[in-house]
């Protein structure tokens, strides 16, 4: 049987981690065995309370400290053992329900790397100036990088291990998700793109992506333009 290694970082999401939990935790995919590891990113609400109550059912990760998404998400990607990675925000933007969806195109062994796109899903209505950064940073990922995707920003990216165990993320916070898709795009991995459901969340009710998080963006995707990987994509089929 194939392992999915389920990463969830989460900062201050008492208010959701437990029912984000719940649906990961019953969610039915048959032929696969779920590894789900939780990364506190240094919380300073209940959530690390509420997570005790789960660790005979998951690996609870503990940062001391808050680092950001970046450095959660590494945390996880040490751990993880399945033979596919999936990120799971610990907010109720994404649903668990598309897990299928996501890990479909893996059934193909050239298929190394899968995002869900919002913007070929349903989705609920967003903040305007957020969907216009979201879409500038991925044209601009397009231009650099010679690909087509409509959402390199989606928090629901999927990957073999073996695409990604070189890689040295240097990404503390939301500049994760440039760094990521960068270094896969330069070791010769192309993105597919599956659509997903959406129901975003407005900044009072704890959506932590700002303007200031986009430039990072940018300006990461400059900065790897000319990274050199260690490792082929031939590598990433074995």
């Amino acid at each position: 049987m194939k392992t999915i290694s389920i990463i969830i970082p989460t900062y201050n999401e008492a208010k959701t981690i437990r029912e984000v939990l719940e649906r990961v935790t019953k969610a039915a995919l048959p032929g696969w065995q779920k590894e789900i590891i939780v990364v506190d990113d240094g919380s300073v609400d209940t959530t690390a309370t509420i997570l005790k109550k789960w660790q005979d059912r998951v690996t609870v990760v503990n940062l001391l400290r808050n680092q950001g998404k970046g450095a959660a998400v590494t945390a996880g990607l040490r751990r993880a053992t399945g033979d596919i990675i999936l990120i799971q925000d610990a907010d109720l933007e994404y649903s668990p329900d598309d897990y299928p969806i996501l890990l479909a195109p893996f059934e193909n062994d050239r298929v190394t790397a899968v995002y869900g796109s919002r913007f070929l899903g349903s989705h609920l209505s967003t903040m305007f100036v957020y969907a216009l950064g979201n879409k500038f940073v991925t044209f601009v990922t397009n231009i650099l990088y010679n690909t087509n995707i409509t959402d390199m920003e989606t928090g629901y990216k999927a990957f073999r291990k073996a695409a990604v165990k070189d890689f040295d993320i240097r990404a503390k916070r939301f500049d994760f998700e440039p760094e990521i898709t960068v270094k896969l795009l330069r070791s010769g991995h192309q993105i597919y793109e599956v659509p997903i459901s959406y129901f975003g969340r407005k900044f009072e009710e704890g959506k932590k992506l700002t303007w200031r998080d986009g430039i990072v963006a940018l300006i990461t995707l400059i900065k790897y333009r000319w990274w050199k990987p260690k490792s082929s994509l031939h590598e990433a089929h074995r």
